[in-house]
């Protein structure tokens, strides 16, 4: 295994943890059931999942104060063009939920697109150079988003989980 598939290897392991998070948090304080896909063919022909909702697991929003809106990527480091993922990926999601373990903001994705095309917002590119995107300030994704949720307790529970199995945990 070379050091890109280690990396993402924890990254993916650090997503999953995050969304099992969100699925819980939306479920008890919103009301709101998200019914994940696990395969990646159920993933790339329908959606992330069943209700049309994405998770994003933003782990350097806390230290940037900007939330990563994600436009194409690559499945590996390579040279060449993007594929259009996250806001522009064609499937059944209509709502983007990102954020991190003490704030998750629900934002229609038609709004992100709409954000996005206006040009007012700086686009970046991973450090690995495998993910393309923009950069949306904390204080417009309150302004824009449906609703933001604020799980601080559930955070201390899910990271005593996360403590006492997983790896690769960041927050």
């Amino acid at each position: 295994m070379n050091d890109y598939d280690e990396y993402r290897r924890k990254k993916m392991e650090s997503a999953m943890m995050f969304q099992d998070f969100v699925v819980d948090v939306s479920w008890n304080m919103l009301g709101l059931a998200i019914v994940q896909y696990s395969s990646k063919q159920y993933q790339y022909a329908v959606g992330e999942s069943k209700t049309g909702c994405e998770i994003k697991f933003d782990m350097k929003y806390e230290k940037t104060g900007n939330l990563y809106i994600e436009t194409g990527e690559k499945a590996e480091p390579r040279e060449g063009d993007y594929f259009p993922s996250g806001i522009y990926r064609e499937d059944n999601t209509w709502l983007y939920i990102i954020g991190n373990y003490e704030r998750i903001f629900y934002c229609p994705k038609n709004i992100l697109q709409i954000l996005h095309k206006t040009g007012k917002y700086r686009q970046v590119e991973n450090d690995t150079k495998t993910s393309i995107g923009f950069l949306v300030p904390e204080k417009r994704m309150w302004k824009f988003s449906a609703t933001v949720a604020e799980p601080k307790s559930a955070a201390d529970g899910v990271q005593q989980v996360a403590r006492s199995g997983a790896q690769g945990i960041n927050r």
